[in-house]
Formats: structure tokens, C-alpha cells, sequence
């Protein structure tokens, strides 16, 4: 039993990965949303908990949702995938959605109650995700659209996350908080873009990826825009807590250095090189967040 959940896990939903991930995205919105707000005191484990257990529980909610989303798609191209080659069922994955949603709403109790509105405000765009707006024929034939409607949850999630800090606190907004969500919404659009970027002897039929429906140099393109405009965000943010300067640095660097791979990508997409983009982009994703929340702890 607790083997095939273990396979399953390494497969679509690498705990280590995203709980490294989630941690570093978490302490970078709690500690900006607590300095923002001009609180002296860093947040506490109490809140960290909270935030940091519900969000890696949020991505799990989207993962067991892609799958019930995917499934006809996956019995029909991608049939070595954990469900449609039976590993683990479609209503085992259901109720583990549901368990994971009671603990979430037992932390936003136990923090403070008023946390339930932006939790169902998240579960309800879930849901909505889940049914493709109610109009998938239409989203999959605008692949941007698509895109962008799938990454709102981003910004929700954050909201989520600087709710747990200030809103539960009952303080004030935090300076620069649109901004911060900004960021977020194209901070998800680097790693959607990035794990769909693929070299030409990677690419299966039937499965849809950036690079097959742009191609390799308007995807890298893509991507590189994505986290243009994540740093941009970012720095605003910055900029609106006077931290301009020392997130400006970092940033150039996370810049230089997704240049340079995008560049060997291009110049030699052999068979793999498309995972390095992915692997890429989460530590870009990682460094963006442990920079904006070290960097305004350190300065505030």
C-alpha cells in the first residue's frame, strides 16, 4: 500500500522537490507581508506552520486535479502515467483531495477564522480550473488565454500566504502587496512555461508543450519574458519597502544566468536538455523568493 503512494509521489508529485520549493516560497511572502506592514517581529512558527502546510497542500489539490482533468487524455497518450496504468485510482486521489481541504480549514481555525474567506476563495478557483471555465474547446484553442487563467491561482495563493501574516493579525495592508502578487502570477508562468519546454527528440505525441505549439525559440523567448517580468514585479516591490538596490543585484543575476541557459538549450537541444529549463526555472523560483524575503528582513 504505502509503496505504490511512494511511487506515485516520485512520480507526479516529488515531495522533497516542492515542499524545498513552498518553504522558500512561503518564508519569502510571510517575511515581506510582516515587514511591509512594519512589523518588527519576524513571523512565527505558529503562522509558518499554517502557511507553509496549506500551500503544499494547495499544489497537491492541483495535482490530484490535473489528473482528474487529464485522464481521457492520459488513457490515450500517456497510458505509463501512475492512474491510467492503475497504480493508484481516480476516488483514492478524490479522497485524499477532500482530507487534505479539512486540514487545511483546521489551520485557518486555528490561526485565525477569518483566514476561511481567501482559503475558499482559492478552492473556488480551483474548481473552476478543474472544469477548464466550463468552456475547454475554446481555452485549448487560445493557448495564452489558457495560460493566464491557469496562473491566477498564483496570485491567490500569495494572497493566501500574506493573509496569514497580516489579515490574520488583523494589521495593515502591506506596502507593495499588488506588486508582490504580480510577481507571483509570472513567477508561475516561468515554471508552467519552463516544464513544457522540450528538445525535438522529447517531444510525444498528444502531449502539449510550449515548445511543440511555439517552437523552441519563441518558447525560450517566452520564458525568458516570463521572468523579465517576474523581476520587474519583484523590484517594484522592492522599491515600495526602499530595497531597490540590493534585489536589483540579485536579480540581474538570476537574468544572466537564465540567459545563458536558454542560450545552450538552443544552441544544443540534445535529448534531456529540456529538463534542465525545468530544473532551472525552480531554482530561479527558489532564489527569487529566499532573496525578496532575506533581503527586506535584512533591510527592514
Amino acid at each position: 500500500m504505502a509503496d505504490r503512494w511512494w511511487t506515485y509521489q516520485r512520480e507526479r508529485f516529488p515531495v522533497l522537490v516542492h515542499g524545498v520549493l513552498i518553504a522558500a516560497l512561503c518564508a519569502g511572502v510571510l517575511l515581506f507581508s510582516s515587514k511591509a506592514r512594519g512589523n518588527p517581529e519576524l513571523p512565527g512558527l505558529r503562522t509558518y506552520t499554517a502557511a507553509f502546510v496549506s500551500v503544499f497542500l494547495f499544489f497537491l489539490q492541483l495535482r490530484i486535479a490535473d489528473e482528474f482533468k487529464d485522464f481521457q487524455d492520459d488513457l490515450k497518450y500517456r497510458p505509463y502515467r501512475p492512474v491510467p496504468r492503475g497504480l493508484v485510482r481516480l476516488p483514492e486521489l478524490g479522497r485524499v483531495g477532500l482530507a487534505s481541504a479539512a486540514v487545511q480549514l483546521g489551520l485557518a481555525l486555528w490561526l485565525n477564522p477569518r483566514l476561511i474567506l481567501p482559503l475558499v476563495l482559492v478552492w473556488a478557483y480551483m474548481v473552476l480550473m478543474t472544469k477548464e471555465f466550463f468552456a475547454p474547446t475554446w481555452l485549448k484553442s487560445h493557448p495564452l488565454v489558457y495560460l493566464a487563467s491557469h496562473m491566477v491561482i498564483m496570485p491567490l495563493i500569495y494572497f493566501y500566504i500574506a493573509a496569514c501574516d497580516w489579515w490574520a493579525a488583523e494589521g495593515a495592508l502591506p506596502r507593495g502587496l499588488v506588486w508582490l502578487l504580480a510577481m507571483g502570477f509570472f513567477t508561475g508562468t516561468v515554471l508552467e512555461i519552463g516544464r513544457k519546454i522540450r528538445a525535438p527528440e522529447d517531444e510525444e505525441l498528444g502531449v502539449e508543450t510550449y515548445s511543440a505549439l511555439w517552437g523552441r525559440r519563441r518558447a525560450i523567448r517566452a520564458w525568458i519574458a516570463a521572468s523579465a517580468l517576474a523581476s520587474l514585479f519583484a523590484l517594484v516591490a522592492a522599491a515600495c519597502n526602499q530595497f531597490a538596490a540590493p534585489m536589483a543585484v540579485l536579480l540581474g543575476i538570476i537574468l544572466l544566468c537564465e540567459a545563458m541557459a536558454a542560450k545552450r538549450f538552443l544552441r544544443f537541444p540534445g535529448r534531456g536538455s529540456g529538463k534542465r529549463i525545468e530544473q532551472i526555472s525552480g531554482i530561479v523560483t527558489l532564489l527569487l523568493h529566499l532573496g525578496i524575503g532575506a533581503v527586506i528582513a535584512v533591510g527592514g
